[in-house]
């Protein structure tokens, strides 16, 4: 076991590399599971006496389950970079350091904006039920937490592409040898 632990640990990224995919994917589906959960929660009581309204809120529903699909999409550019998808994991233990919190980041940013995203849609739920001409601009409350959610992915997308930078490894060997 410990020649297990070793080698996918301390020879290679592999474990940190997929552990840091794994928690990108593992807290954005969560978080957009209770997320959407808070705003279908709050349109059933809505479609319960206003169903004419349900292709208003149905957008509404739906978008904290973005988050989920940011940290899948996390997980493939890790999985694509680090040699997970090929089999063949050609990062060193430091890279896949890196590339776990950046999963990790990412994952924690898309769980909680999931989450503050379905209550915003529960908020937007309840002005269209009241002023139902008003669901355009409704959907910009969620629609601002979204933001933040993107803005995650981008960030993680683009560490992701730096610390894998096949040159990096080079350089920073390089420097401690200096």
């Amino acid at each position: 076991m410990s020649e297990i632990l070793r080698h996918y640990l301390l020879q290679s990224g592999y474990a940190w590399a997929l552990a840091g995919a794994m928690a990108a994917v593992m807290l954005g589906g969560v978080g957009s599971a209770k997320g959407i959960r808070i705003a279908g929660a709050q349109a059933g009581g809505v479609l319960s006496e206003q169903p004419e309204l349900f292709g208003k809120l149905l957008v509404l529903i739906a978008l904290p389950g973005t988050q989920g699909f940011y940290g899948f999409i996390c997980a493939i550019m890790i999985a694509m970079r680090s040699g997970l998808i090929a089999g063949k994991v050609s990062i060193t233990p430091t890279v896949g350091l890196a590339l776990f919190f950046i999963g990790l980041g990412m994952g924690v940013v898309e769980w909680k904006s999931a989450i503050s995203q379905g209550e915003a849609s529960a908020a937007a739920i309840n002005l269209t039920a009241k002023k139902p001409d008003e669901s355009g601009r409704a959907i910009l409350l969620p629609a601002l937490v979204e933001t933040y959610a993107v803005i995650a992915l981008l960030a993680a997308i683009l560490m992701i592409l730096w610390v894998t930078k096949p040159d990096l490894a080079v350089t920073v060997a390089g420097s401690a040898g200096q």
